[in-house]
């Protein structure tokens, strides 16, 4: 099947077939309306391109599982292609140019930009005429209403539920004589902990082992400003920072001084560029802030008893992160119809139980996360018949998830505070002056596009 082979390389090698390849994924100007047709299926076949992850584990699950698609929809024919390594800026090149794949997964803050840009369908017709009401609900309802622009746009719909909890190790726990991390752990529970862990940052060496490490990351820094009562979006005015006010501030301050007061959270350097997951896995954090995505690869790597437990209540409330990854289907596509007729099989609980079989990957839907514990435990029953599994779903079934907040312009906003964290946390500056600063220059941002869009 020619799903093993790229986009390019396939068009170049199926000779007549690939203008048709080329016409599935551009049309000329304008966007296709769903018809939502009923009645006897065409005797023509529709030819989608699916773009998908790269990861060595995920084209061959594509494969397997695009053989069951097509044998249900002998008349549509998928060819699968992994995402590009630069993946923003190479999806912004082929949406602009008209040639995106039909039917993709977006993830991160990516996503939504694609969508504000406006290269995404609006699902929105499809879903209240095929989904039912019990389909809707068992998704996160943080994550669902993540993939909707706020003018109302369904961009996407969820692919898998990844969240972020606290995993420990037990060993390293046991042996300073500190209690195991429990659910009803604050952040100052969190941050007591720690500070048995904490060393002196002037001479670290590969046997340090510190507290804990969060990613520097939009979202990883998100979910602390929201368990401080903060935000980073205003949820009223999608052009305004809420970055530089007093919630916000204290958490991020809260984590600096973690890092460069307390010496007990491990900054980026500390590790020697280590990213979290793999700090953790090689004994170098007592803690570390990770997602449920993470899960098999800090079981197949750890070689000592893993804890984990839901992620530590900040003063205001308690949140954790629900991964905003989706799917959703190119705007411009010559085969709607199609293209949503593969998202429903990638929406299924059978795709969502592939992935976990092949990734442990937490499904998207709560009427399957007790068949994914039980998935986790009978791959790995040693090191995990003890872990906590039920944490990374309790955002979900308890409703506490929150989801990464999007500017307008979220390019400009994302370069502007990522220089500022790094800054912040693996530099050591000062917290407050740096993100009143960034703040006002993301608002500056937004009102300098606004102007230049009056202009033209």
């Amino acid at each position: 099947m020619g799903a093993k082979y790229s986009r390019r390389i396939f068009l170049r090698l199926s000779g007549g077939l690939a203008g048709m390849l080329a016409l599935s994924a551009c049309t000329p100007s304008t966007p296709s309306t769903p018809s939502l047709k009923k009645g006897a299926p065409s005797t023509a076949t529709a030819q989608l391109v699916y773009q998908d992850w790269r990861t060595d584990y995920f084209s061959a699950l594509a494969q397997e599982m695009l053989e069951q698609f097509h044998a249900l929809h002998p008349n549509i024919q998928v060819f699968y292609t992994p995402d590009p390594p630069d993946l923003a800026e190479k999806m912004m090149g082929d949406f602009q140019a008209h040639s995106a794949p039909d039917v993709l997964a977006g993830c991160c803050e990516f996503f939504p930009v694609w969508a504000q840009k406006g290269f995404m369908m609006d699902l929105r017709p499809y879903v209240e005429a095929e989904l039912s009401s019990d389909d809707r609900r068992d998704w996160d309802e943080a994550q669902y209403h993540a993939l909707r622009l706020q003018e109302g746009t369904q961009f996407g719909l969820p692919k898998y539920h990844g969240a972020l909890a606290l995993y420990f190790n037990k060993d390293l726990f046991r042996g300073h004589g500190v209690p195991f991390p429990e659910k009803s752990w604050t952040h100052a529970d969190y941050q007591s902990a720690m500070a048995a862990f904490s060393r002196d940052r002037s001479a670290p060496s590969s046997e340090t082992v510190w507290g804990s490490m969060f990613d520097v990351s939009w979202d990883r820094i998100q979910v602390h400003v929201n368990g401080w009562g903060g935000r980073f979006v205003d949820p009223a005015d999608p052009t305004k920072s809420r970055m530089g006010e007093p919630e916000a501030l204290a958490a991020m301050q809260w984590l600096h001084d973690r890092i460069w007061e307390d010496h007990a959270m491990a900054s980026r350097l500390d590790v020697r560029n280590l990213s979290v997951t793999e700090a953790f896995y090689r004994g170098r954090l007592a803690m570390v802030e990770d997602g449920s995505w993470s899960l098999k690869t800090i079981l197949e790597n750890a070689d000592f008893d893993i804890g984990v437990t839901s992620f530590p209540a900040g003063p205001a409330r308690r949140v954790t992160m629900a991964t905003t990854d989706g799917f959703g289907i190119f705007k411009y596509t010559r085969y709607p119809e199609a293209a949503w007729e593969l998202l429903k099989f990638l929406i299924s609980h059978q795709y969502g139980r592939a992935m976990a079989r092949a990734h442990l990957l937490q499904p998207a839907r709560a009427s399957l996360v007790d068949e994914w514990v039980a998935t986790v435990r009978e791959q790995y029953p040693g090191k995990a018949a003890e872990m906590d599994l039920f944490a990374f779903a309790e955002g979900h079934t308890k409703g506490y998830s929150v989801t990464p907040e999007i500017f307008e312009n979220q390019e400009v906003a994302r370069n502007l505070a990522t220089a500022a964290w790094e800054q912040m946390f693996t530099l050591g500056h000062a917290t407050a002056s740096v993100m009143r600063e960034v703040s006002a220059q993301i608002d500056q941002a937004h009102e300098r596009g606004s102007e230049e869009r009056v202009d033209a």
